[in-house]
């Protein structure tokens, strides 16, 4: 018996903080595209310390902004040029009166400071991760 409670109480813990999972469908709608970023400005507005970015999905996407905080690791001279991944179809969301377009992604240290992901020079803009 005892064993048993312990037994249902493992299998409701893991299952309260395992992922979710999602079908191949769900994924493959997700649009998460290569792009260059070109142009970086301050945005004081911004409830913590972030940057308005703007980034070049190619052609079929075309321009779209951001903001994101990514203060702590790059200065905004450090990301010009970069190519960076973003999810392009999630829709707009207002941050501090600056129109988000896509979500800049990367990855988080141990101090919670985003890591954007290196990619190469290789992978052109409007190319999706697959």
């Amino acid at each position: 018996m005892l064993v048993s409670a312990k037994l249902n109480f493992f299998l409701e813990v893991k299952k309260e903080f395992s992922m979710e999972q999602v079908s191949y469908e769900h994924f493959s709608c997700v649009e998460i595209l290569a792009g260059t970023v070109i142009q970086v400005e301050e945005f004081p507005k911004a409830r913590q310390p972030a940057y308005k970015i703007w980034v070049n999905f190619g052609d079929k996407i075309g321009i779209k902004k951001t903001s994101s905080q990514v203060t702590v690791r790059y200065k905004p001279e450090e990301l010009l040029d970069k190519k960076v991944m973003g999810c392009v179809n999630i829709g707009t969301r207002n941050i501090g009166g600056f129109s988000s377009e896509f979500l800049l992604l990367g990855f988080l240290d141990a101090k919670k400071s985003i890591i954007l992901p290196n990619l190469s020079d290789e992978i052109s803009n409007g190319q999706k991760l697959h």
